[in-house]
């Protein structure tokens, strides 16, 4: 039986990247689908690159038992690495936003830089080099292909890392925080969060060499039910709308080619139908805070986990026999782009 190709665009969103684990912990047990490519940006590009790695080193289980491992050292260094917003005060849990040590930390970032640390170490490099200490199959010509997006901060462009240019500074670049971490160097260019300006970046998997099924793992929510009020609920919002924006813009140039290219037109076009397909638990992540996304506390990260887990079986029931034949995602809907056609 054939097996059922799709890329995989994986968003970042801090400790919350602990819901693409699970979705892809998911994914990996299905025997009946091959991913050809992923596409991702800070944590999900850190997910791409172990499940990458392991998959062509030894295979799906390996993939799903790297990916754990590097979760765990994750929760370990996670003191160091995303400062979570840990309280003594019962009255709020390290998710809360409201927390004495979340307010001390936004109040720090506003006049504290990284730069005026003088014993600061990027720890994520750490990590990531630990679980990754050697990028060659990474950089190999074989399938699944990875693409890692950072934010040039020079020049505003975007930068999208490939086979052959991946490594450690690549993975650190597109997880550069500028309030927690120094810009990221890179062949004498300088990087921040690729969240910024691809979150993630599509283009890549729209190539005409690549099966024509997209799909999406949302970590930050596109649509909320009530509009924030208060100045740290306005931020948050601020946040998700920044680090959806370019995707949305993507999501609606792809609609628009879909539309003006026939079905069954030549591939030997720059430009093919994309088949869009999505994985997504807005209800169980709209009503985390900003906090929880530095929250690496391993009990929360296995809840994030299980989280993805049940969204990607609700996709694999009612939408793993449509891959190959037609798109799943209500797109239109869900951006709103068509409402005035």
């Amino acid at each position: 039986m054939a097996k059922k190709k799709i890329c995989v665009a994986l968003q970042g969103g801090g400790a919350h990247g602990a819901f693409t684990w699970g979705v892809l912990d998911r994914l990996l047990e299905e025997e009946s689908l091959e991913i050809q490519a992923v596409s991702g940006t800070s944590a999900g590009a850190m997910n791409g690159a172990v499940m990458v790695d392991a998959l062509k080193r030894g295979g799906r289980q390996h993939a799903r038992e790297r990916l754990e491992r590097f979760w765990r050292s994750i929760s370990k260094a996670g003191d160091n690495i995303f400062k979570p917003g840990r309280t003594l005060l019962p009255a709020f849990g390290p998710n809360s936003d409201w927390s004495p040590m979340a307010l001390w930390s936004d109040v720090l970032s506003v006049v504290w830089s990284p730069y005026d640390n003088p014993f600061y170490v990027n720890v994520l490099a750490a990590v990531i080099g630990e679980e990754l200490p050697d990028f060659s199959v990474l950089n190999d010509d074989r399938t699944p292909y990875l693409f890692v997006c950072a934010t040039n901060v020079k020049t505003n462009q975007r930068k999208i890392f490939r086979p052959g240019e991946l490594g450690v500074s690549a993975l650190t670049a597109s997880a550069c925080l500028p309030t927690i971490f120094r810009s990221v160097e890179v062949d004498g260019e300088f990087y921040w969060d690729g969240g910024y300006l691809g979150n993630p970046a599509l283009y890549p998997l729209r190539s005409p060499a690549l099966t024509a099924d997209l799909l999406i793992v949302w970590v930050n929510p596109l649509n909320r039910h009530d509009v924030p009020t208060n100045a740290r609920d306005i931020l948050d919002r601020l946040n998700e709308v920044t680090f959806n924006a370019t995707l949305v813009q993507e999501i609606e140039a792809i609609d628009a080619v879909n539309e003006l290219k026939p079905p069954g037109d030549a591939l030997s076009s720059p430009y093919k139908r994309i088949r869009l397909h999505e994985i997504k638990d807005e209800p169980a992540l709209a009503r985390l805070g900003h906090a929880s996304k530095s929250n690496t506390d391993w009990s929360f990260l296995l809840e994030l986990r299980e989280f993805g887990r049940h969204a990607a079986k609700r996709w694999l029931k009612t939408d793993l026999d449509h891959v190959g034949s037609k798109q799943t995602a209500d797109i239109p809907r869900a951006l709103r782009c068509l409402e005035t056609r």
